[in-house]
C-alpha cells in the first residue's frame, strides 16, 4: 500500500496562500503568484524555500508544489527556452507535474509575514509595523449642502453612484441641519429666491465617503439630483488608515540587553552564512526595542531613525547609506545575510499550510541553503 497522500487541488493551496499573503500587497514592480502548474490538478506535497534554485528543485517530489519567496522570473522575460538557466528549471518542473508559486513582497507586507517570522526568531514581541501600508482604494469624503426637502433624493443619487459603502455596509451617511445663505446676481437662475435678494434656506449637510476613482461619476449624479443651479459641496481626500500590514516590524525584548549580547543572539538565531552578522554601534549600549526588516532594508534607514528603537536588524546594507546613518542616528545597525533574514518565513508558511491541510498534504522546508555566498576567506 502506497504511503503517498492523495494530495489536494493546487487551486485550494493557492487560495490559502492568497488569503495569508494577499497579492494586492505586492509592490507594483513585483511578480507574485503561480509561475507554472495547473490549478485544477492536485499536488501531493509543498516544498518551501527562499529561492527556486536547481538544488531546491531537485528536492521537490513529482506532483509537488515549490513555494518560493523570491520570484524566479522577476525581470522582463522574453524566453523560457530550455537552454537558458531559468527556462531549464521551468521545463523540469512542468515535465514532472511540479508547480511553482511565489510569495514575495506580499509575504513581506502581510501580517504575519516575513518580518514577523524574523522578529519571532530573535525573541521579539511585535508592537507595530515599521513602514505601514494602507491596502484598499483611496477614499474621498463628500460634504454636500442640500435644501431640506431634497435631501433624501440627493442622498439616494449619491448611493446609486457608489458612495456610502463601508465594509459590509451600504447607504452610509451622516447629516446635520443648518442654514444656507446666498445672493443670486444677474444671469443666475436660482431654484429658490430671487436675483438681487439675499436668501436663507433650511439645508442639510450630508456627508458620505466614496472611492476616489468615482469622483466624476458621483459629481455627475450630484449635479443631476441637486435642485440648485450651483450646488455647494466639498471633496476631502482621506488619509489612509494603517491596517497592520506593511514592510518591517518594531518589536520589544523581554528585558534590555547590551548591543553586543543582542548581536550574538541574532547570530545564534539565524542560519549560519559566510556573510555572518555585522554590527555598527556601541557594544555596551542597551537595547530594548528593535526594528527588523527581512531582506534588503536600507531604504528604511530614515524611518528607523524616527521609530524609537535602539537597533535595526536587516540585510544588504551598503557602505554609504550605513555611514550616513551612523553619522546622523544613534540606532545601531545589525546586518545579516539576505537569505538568512528571510529563511524563518519558510517555517511560518509551512505552519500555515499544515494547519489548513493536515495529513492531506505533505509540507516541508527545503534543507538547501540558497544564499549565493558560499565561501568565507
Amino acid at each position: 500500500m502506497s504511503g503517498r497522500t492523495a494530495g489536494v487541488p493546487l487551486a485550494d493551496v493557492i487560495a490559502v496562500l492568497d488569503a495569508a499573503y494577499p497579492p494586492q500587497l505586492a509592490h507594483d514592480w513585483d511578480s507574485v503568484g503561480l509561475v507554472c502548474g495547473d490549478p485544477d490538478e492536485p499536488v501531493e506535497s509543498v516544498t518551501i524555500a527562499v529561492d527556486a534554485t536547481e538544488a531546491v528543485v531537485d528536492e521537490v517530489p513529482e506532483r509537488g508544489l515549490l513555494l518560493a519567496h523570491h520570484p524566479l522570473l522577476l525581470r522582463g522575460v522574453d524566453t523560457v527556452a530550455a537552454d537558458t538557466a531559468k527556462g531549464a528549471l521551468i521545463h523540469r518542473l512542468i515535465r514532472t507535474g511540479r508547480a511553482l508559486f511565489t510569495a514575495h513582497t506580499n509575504a513581506d507586507a502581510a501580517s504575519p509575514g516575513v518580518s514577523d517570522a524574523l522578529a519571532e526568531a530573535l525573541g521579539l514581541t511585535v508592537e507595530a509595523v515599521l513602514s505601514p501600508a494602507a491596502p484598499g482604494p483611496d477614499l474621498d469624503k463628500w460634504v454636500v449642502f442640500v435644501p431640506a426637502g431634497d435631501t433624501a433624493a440627493v442622498r439616494e443619487a449619491l448611493f446609486d453612484a457608489g458612495a456610502g459603502r463601508i465594509g459590509d455596509y451600504s447607504h452610509c451617511s451622516w447629516s446635520v441641519a443648518g442654514t444656507g445663505q446666498f445672493l443670486p446676481h444677474d444671469g443666475a437662475a436660482p431654484a429658490i429666491g430671487e436675483v438681487g435678494t439675499v436668501e436663507q434656506v433650511a439645508e442639510d449637510r450630508v456627508e458620505v465617503i466614496a472611492p476616489a476613482r468615482l469622483r466624476a461619476t458621483i459629481l455627475s449624479a450630484l449635479r443631476a439630483a441637486h435642485p440648485y443651479e450651483e450646488p455647494a459641496f466639498d471633496i476631502f481626500a482621506l488619509a489612509p488608515i494603517p491596517a497592520g500590514v506593511g514592510i518591517g516590524r518594531i518589536g520589544a525584548l523581554d528585558q534590555p540587553i547590551s548591543l553586543s549580547a543582542f548581536a550574538s543572539r541574532v547570530r545564534a538565531a539565524l542560519p549560519a552564512t559566510s556573510w555572518g552578522v555585522r554590527t555598527s554601534g556601541d557594544p555596551e549600549a542597551m537595547v530594548s526595542r528593535v526594528a527588523v526588516c527581512g531582506g534588503a532594508g536600507d531604504s528604511l534607514l530614515g524611518t528607523v531613525g524616527r521609530a524609537g528603537v535602539q537597533a535595526y536588524v536587516t540585510s544588504d546594507l551598503r557602505h554609504h547609506p550605513a555611514d550616513e546613518h551612523r553619522r546622523a542616528s544613534p540606532v545601531a545597525l545589525i546586518d545579516a545575510a539576505h537569505w538568512a533574514t528571510e529563511f524563518p518565513w519558510c517555517a511560518q508558511a509551512a505552519g500555515l499550510l499544515r494547519g489548513h491541510f493536515g495529513a492531506a498534504l505533505e509540507v516541508r522546508v527545503s534543507s538547501v541553503r540558497t544564499d549565493p555566498w558560499n565561501l568565507e576567506c
